[in-house]
């Protein structure tokens, strides 16, 4: 019984569970470079829809479907992704499940009008 649970154990750390999100690493800000479309939040008037386009180096213009627009650059500091923008700072996230990249833009001061944006890659 105990062969069959470390037989278990060795699979698993080996063969991790596929389809399950997973942040990834990220070690140039070119792999941000290209189209990105989801959502923010904002305080004063909820979700919106919006644009994203990275370019190569990092810096990025953003824009709501209501015309509010933000350019800002995205950083590695210490291994960690990092953004700052016309209107905040604060750290990124990047995740793949199932084929779709997102990428999470988290601001350090959450109350601030403009929150959290969530991109998926525009393929």
């Amino acid at each position: 019984m105990m062969r069959r649970i470390l037989c278990l154990a060795v699979l698993f750390a080996l063969y991790p569970l596929h389809g399950l999100a997973g942040e990834k690493q990220v070690t140039d800000v070119k792999e941000l470079a290209g189209s990105w479309r989801g959502w923010v939040v904002t305080e004063d008037q909820g979700d919106q829809r919006a644009n994203m386009n990275v370019s190569a180096d990092g810096s990025y213009k953003a824009s709501t479907i209501t015309g509010s627009t933000t350019e800002g650059q995205f950083y590695l500091q210490n291994g960690k992704l990092l953004y700052r923008s016309s209107r905040t700072t604060g750290t990124v996230k990047l995740t793949e499940d199932q084929g779709r990249t997102t990428l999470s833009v988290i601001p350090d001061d959450p109350n601030y009008r403009t929150g959290t944006g969530n991109y998926e890659r525009v393929k």
